[in-house]
């Protein structure tokens, strides 16, 4: 029995000692409070009122990765509200991987937009609609970034892919290392239907809360990366690709759940659409 019971006790220290913990990973950095982890640090839930929002930022810099959260989206009206979760490098000229939650009227579903910047140009949207109702649980998001590509995935089902075309004259994002940060604020100027539909203070404050914070990933300190090129099994997402099953997923989500292509909008690009889009 006791050897049973140093068993179960160690196993039980090892998956607290893995399991993710927003006290040791994520610094709160804005919100006058309105941020805040809660559960020994289990759980995270940003706050919106009418005089402020608020964010966090993860505590290391990574260079390549596969970071995970969980996320359930602000419930009811949420119209002019706008929930951030992205990677982004410092300076003028950043690199940027975005998600962003655009809220709604209760009842309507959300926009989930994403964008790619490289030093500091982005103007590479694409929105989606989910085949679920985000507020109801938590469900997972997550951007897988290489060498190769970028992935935006939610449950494990991609619904983007920007693959590096540098040999095409397409910046890819490879150099700058990126946080991940996330943030809760009012953008009614511009986020309901084009800033139609304003955000109605009644219903503050407004929630979103995140659970299950993963970055497999290669840490960037001092110049350095965490990620040793003698050990790439251990970092297999590193040369990660979509599979055939993940290819015809991809593919379902973004003939009935895509709302906006950058890459079809030529009223837009009126010199053309832009390099990687033509190479589709």
């Amino acid at each position: 029995m006791k050897i049973s019971l140093l068993i179960s006790v160690l196993i039980s220290f090892v998956l607290v000692a893995y399991a993710a913990n927003f006290n040791q990973d994520i610094a709160v950095t804005w919100g006058d409070g309105r941020g805040k982890i809660l559960e020994n640090g289990q759980l995270l839930t940003l706050t919106l009122d009418k005089f402020s929002g608020s964010g966090f930022q993860s505590k290391n810099e990574y260079l390549f990765g596969k970071i995970d959260m969980n996320i359930k989206l602000v419930p009811g009206n949420s119209a002019g509200t706008v929930t951030t979760y992205y990677l982004r490098s410092q300076g003028t000229t950043w690199d940027e991987i975005d998600f962003e939650f655009l809220g709604n009227l209760s009842g309507d579903p959300y926009t989930v937009h994403t964008n790619v910047y490289c030093g500091g140009k982005g103007d590479r949207e694409q929105q989606f609609r989910l085949w679920f109702d985000p507020t109801k649980d938590f469900h997972t998001y997550s951007l897988l970034w290489n060498p190769q590509r970028i992935i935006f995935s939610v449950d494990g089902t991609p619904i983007r892919e920007f693959k590096n075309m540098e040999s095409m004259g397409v910046p890819f994002p490879k150099s700058q290392a990126m946080r991940v940060y996330s943030s809760l604020w009012n953008a009614d100027d511009w986020a309901t239907r084009g800033g139609l539909i304003k955000t109605d203070w009644s219903q503050a404050p407004f929630t979103a809360s995140y659970r299950n914070y993963k970055a497999d990933a290669c840490v960037w300190s001092f110049g350095k990366s965490s990620c040793s090129s003698n050990s790439p099994s251990r970092n297999s997402w590193l040369s990660q690709e979509l599979d055939i099953g993940s290819q015809q997923r991809l593919r379902w989500v973004q003939k009935n759940y895509m709302i906006y292509n950058y890459c079809a909008d030529t009223k837009r690009f009126l010199q053309g659409l832009p390099k990687e889009c033509t190479a589709r």
